[in-house]
């Protein structure tokens, strides 16, 4: 099995993973938060860098998650934990998706429904998981650097609109508004989650858990400053600006002669995006894999049947995006750190407990 080097890993870490926390997020941070925005973002990425940290040093095992919970909690339990990983990724998934189908039909084909203009990303989804969980490491390669000029093409671009004023003073929402948008916007964050099913999967490297901390916080960092230009330049209408990296670079005075060029740091990052709403999926496959084997059209028909449920779910919900969002970033918040802190912390603890009594 074809394993995810050192350098694949980074570049999903510190480039891709921040992408997806810039279409949606960071205007509805606005609206619990106010100018106190970026408080929420540091805190729930402190948090996520440590449970990066934490999942990748039980990456130093060598053995799949199905692997090491069986060492613990036994076949049954350890099939248990992982079917409902993999169902809670599938949910997780959806707000990214009905993200990333909107962001298609605002930002690109405004005149064309919404499930039209996003049908084709369906067989391609369904194509990317029937393929092996670890192969996803060739295509970080490519997409590392397409994210890299993407995100810095457009903080160039609009960073010198921006009055960074406007996040003064801090403090201004209160505790409610603060602590209110982190809970909130807790739903982008469940990269550990998703890591957890690469483990077995990673050519581990000495050092390799700060290092992938670091380049996560890196990361971070780069989304902290994009969010810090995009308030810094819609202030209080931030609230109303949906795609937000669609949105800022447009003010850049020299589009009056150059022309939409942003567009190509935008087409970019919605690439990037396609990529990434597909990484939760096909971990979730990978998950069932784990516990009944890899039999030779199970892939296939997993991938498949999966991304004809989505279908039917975005016919469905075609007109409720609001109330997705809101369902899945303020009634069931908590969901995600049972997953993302609770679950990794438990299992980093079994692993102390047994190497110590070994």
């Amino acid at each position: 099995m074809t394993k995810i080097s050192s350098r694949q890993l980074y570049f999903f870490l510190a480039c891709i993973a921040p992408v997806g926390k810039l279409v949606i997020m960071p205007s509805r941070l606005a609206t619990y938060s106010g100018n106190d925005l970026l408080l929420p973002v540091l805190f729930n990425y402190l948090i996520e860098t440590g449970m990066v940290f934490v999942v990748l040093l039980l990456a130093k095992q060598g053995k799949s998650f199905f692997s090491l919970l069986k060492e613990h909690i036994g076949k049954v339990g350890a099939a248990i934990v992982v079917l409902l990983f993999s169902a809670f990724l599938f949910y997780a998934a959806f707000l990214p998706l009905f993200e990333q189908k909107v962001f298609v039909q605002g930002v690109f084909y405004d005149t064309i429904p919404s499930l039209v203009a996003f049908a084709p990303f369906f067989p391609l989804a369904a194509y990317l998981c029937s393929k092996p969980l670890s192969s996803y490491g060739r295509t970080w390669d490519i997409l590392g650097p397409v994210a890299i000029a993407g995100l810095a093409g457009i903080l160039v671009l609009s960073v010198s609109e921006a009055d960074f004023g406007a996040l003064l003073p801090v403090g201004a929402s209160g505790a409610k508004g603060i602590f209110g948008g982190t809970a909130h916007s807790l739903c982008w964050f469940f990269d550990s989650a998703f890591l957890l099913f690469l483990l077995g999967k990673i050519d581990y490297q000495k050092g390799m858990a700060w290092k992938g901390a670091l380049f996560y916080g890196l990361g971070g960092l780069a989304a902290i400053l994009y969010i810090a230009v995009f308030y810094g330049i819609f202030q209080e209408t931030s609230i109303n600006q949906l795609f937000a990296f669609a949105k800022t670079s447009k003010f850049f005075s020299g589009i009056t002669v150059l022309g939409r060029v942003d567009f190509l740091f935008i087409y970019a990052l919605a690439f990037v995006m396609i990529f990434y709403c597909t990484l939760p999926l096909q971990a979730g496959i990978d998950g069932i894999l784990q516990v009944f084997g890899k039999k030779k059209y199970l892939p296939t028909i997993l991938a498949v049947a999966l991304n004809g449920i989505l279908v039917l779910l975005m016919v469905f919900f075609d007109y409720r995006f609001g109330q997705i969002m809101h369902f899945v970033s303020e009634k069931v918040f908590w969901l995600f750190p049972v997953f993302t802190v609770l679950a990794p912390l438990l299992l980093l603890l079994l692993r102390r407990r047994k190497d110590e009594s070994a």
